[in-house]
């Protein structure tokens, strides 16, 4: 097959997990002997990032404005014009885009069949005019004239549901994790020797620094839990999203300067460093759509917390991967974490177990075939209604 991939932009550091799993889908089904291209943005491009994906064409087209995370890239207009056509099957990856626009009236215009797998962003949580005047003119058709629908938890089923898609096209689909990149980690300590910490036990938050994320819940019940121990310390890791000020005001407020570590991104062998020096990964998002960091925290041994509710909730309860709390219950995600660790047996017993079944059962290489299956179903139908047009 002669594969499409669609995102906004290609930067670990901006785009975390969706664009990890793009890189990881492009990659596995190349190795599989498709043609695979991805369409994105130069909007803070990891050009190191995408000279390790050899084997896939990558078209960065120049973004002229990122205003309200809307990147306009008027430059793929006239690529998508001339080739979209030559492709088999496109895979849009999020919902409300300058590109998802571009793409849909042309595979509209040449017939070629889109898969859409919005991530969780169909919900309108904020600047909802703009959404919504999104979904009124483009959103809606581009949900209803996808030739599949992919959620990745029954809260993304959900989701579709809620909008209207027709079931038929909803296909649940768990991302995968390419576990071998998982397989050698780095030695225990180096990420506590480089950042000077001497604490005895380290609790982590790894994501984007936004409101969503729930760092504010997180603050709130570290500070709880430092009043009955002094050993502990929260690292949290990731990019500022916007919120970063406001928490910053919430650990002064609290006198916890101190005990609060920021870091910014990391990504690779750093990242790892980060993860497996932590004693506890915890989540505790408003609303979270995927796994991605409590299973790479699992796949490096370190127990994990997650907010109920989420749709990552839902896998880590499926697996029983980890712990679960009430968002906003401060008492309870307190009592969690002391309770992992003062009982490190038990949690690192729950971990793997979890970590084996990821192995097992979640790898890149044996779940990409879901995808192949969906392209080639959508191809399949679309021939047929192609087919059954003609002869009527």
């Amino acid at each position: 097959m002669k594969i499409l991939q669609v995102f906004d932009f290609f930067s670990l550091q901006h785009g975390g997990g969706i664009v990890n799993l793009v890189y990881q889908i492009s990659r596995a089904l190349m190795q599989k002997g498709h043609e695979v291209s991805i369409y994105t943005s130069d909007f803070e491009l990891d050009q190191d990032y995408i000279n390790s994906l050899r084997g896939v064409n990558v078209y960065d087209f120049h973004c002229w404005s990122s205003l309200a995370g809307f990147y306009l890239m008027p430059g793929m207009i006239g690529e998508t014009k001339r080739n979209l056509k030559d492709f088999d099957i496109i895979h849009l990856h999020c919902l409300r885009s300058f590109q998802n626009i571009v793409i849909y009236h042309y595979a509209k215009k040449y017939g070629v069949p889109y898969v859409l797998d919005t991530h969780g962003s169909i919900p309108v949580t904020e600047k909802r005019r703009l959404k919504w005047l999104f979904d009124v003119t483009f959103g809606n058709r581009i949900l209803r004239d996808a030739s599949g629908c992919i959620a990745e938890t029954e809260l993304g089923v959900g989701e579709y549901k809620d909008v209207n898609v027709n079931p038929d096209k909803i296909v649940l689909i768990t991302p995968p994790f390419p576990v071998d990149d998982f397989s050698q980690l780095p030695q225990k300590g180096h990420f506590r020797s480089k950042y000077n910490i001497k604490e005895k036990h380290i609790i982590m938050f790894l994501g984007r620094i936004n409101r969503i994320k729930g760092l504010d819940f997180l603050v709130e019940s570290f500070f709880e839990l430092t009043k009955d121990r002094k050993d502990i310390i929260l690292v949290i890791v990731g990019p500022d999203d916007g919120y970063k000020s406001t928490l910053v005001g919430l650990i002064d407020k609290l006198n916890l300067s101190s005990k609060v570590l920021f870091t910014g991104f990391l990504g690779g062998e750093k990242k790892l460093s980060a993860l497996v020096d932590a004693d506890v990964v915890v989540q505790t998002s408003r609303y979270e759509h995927g796994t991605g960091v409590p299973f790479e925290a699992i796949l490096c041994n370190t127990p994990i917390i997650v907010s109920k509710g989420t749709g990552s909730s839902e896998n880590v309860s499926r697996v029983e991967a980890g712990y679960l709390v009430e968002f906003g219950n401060k008492k309870e995600l307190k009592d969690t974490m002391q309770n992992i660790l003062n009982n490190p047996a038990e949690a690192m017993f729950k971990t793997q177990t979890a970590k084996e079944y990821i192995i097992n059962n979640l790898s890149m290489e044996k779940n990409v075939e879901k995808y192949e299956m969906m392209y080639m179903d959508c191809i399949l139908r679309r021939e047929n209604h192609k087919l059954g047009s003609r002869i009527t």
